[in-house]
C-alpha cells in the first residue's frame, strides 16, 4: 500500500501544491522558487556530502563501527535526489534530510526497525574461526603450462 502512496499520492501532492503556490503568487515565482531549491540543495548536498565522507573515512580509519555514518551518507544522498525532483513537498522532506537532527530520528526510528546480528572489522575474521581452532585444509592443484589468452585462469580442480 505505501508504493500506491508513493507513486500516486506523492505526484497528486505536488500538483496540488503547485496550483495552491502558483496561485498565490504567480507562475514565474513558483518556477524561481523551484530552480532556486534545486540549486540550494545541490551546494547543500555538496558539503554535506564532503563533510559525510570525512566522517565515513574517519570512521574507518579509527576502526569504529561505519554504520551511522554510512546511514547519514545514504540520507544526504537521497535528500539530494529528492532536492532535485520538481516539487514543494519533495524539497520539504530533502531539506529536513540535510538536518541532522532529522536524520538522527529517522535513523533512531530505523534502529527500532532493524536488528543488526553483528559486526565485524578487521581482518581477524578471515584469519580465525573460534568454533575450529588450528584446522588446515589440504588439496592438491596442477598449473596447465599452455592456458588460452581468453580461457580459463589456469588453475584445475582435482
Amino acid at each position: 500500500m505505501w508504493l500506491f502512496f508513493l507513486f500516486v499520492g506523492v505526484p497528486l501532492v505536488e500538483i496540488a501544491l503547485f496550483i495552491q503556490v502558483g496561485g498565490w503568487i504567480g507562475l514565474w515565482p513558483t518556477l524561481g522558487i523551484v530552480v532556486l531549491t534545486a540549486v540550494l540543495g545541490t551546494l547543500l548536498v555538496r558539503s554535506q556530502g564532503a563533510q559525510a565522507m570525512a566522517n565515513l573515512r574517519n570512521s574507518f580509519n579509527e576502526l569504529n563501527d561505519p554504520t551511522e555514518p554510512l546511514a547519514h551518507g545514504a540520507m544526504i544522498l537521497f535528500s539530494g535526489a529528492l532536492l532535485l525532483t520538481p516539487g514543494f513537498f519533495t524539497d520539504a522532506l530533502g531539506f529536513a534530510l540535510l538536518t541532522p537532527a532529522f536524520r538522527n530520528l529517522v535513523l533512531r526510528e530505523l534502529r527500532k526497525r532493524v536488528k543488526v546480528e553483528s559486526v565485524v572489522s578487521g581482518q581477524d575474521q578471515w584469519n580465525h574461526d573460534p568454533r575450529h581452532p588450528d584446522v588446515t585444509i589440504e588439496g592438491d592443484y596442477e598449473v596447465e603450462e599452455e592456458s588460452p589468452r581468453n580461457g580459463p585462469s589456469g588453475w584445475t580442480r582435482h
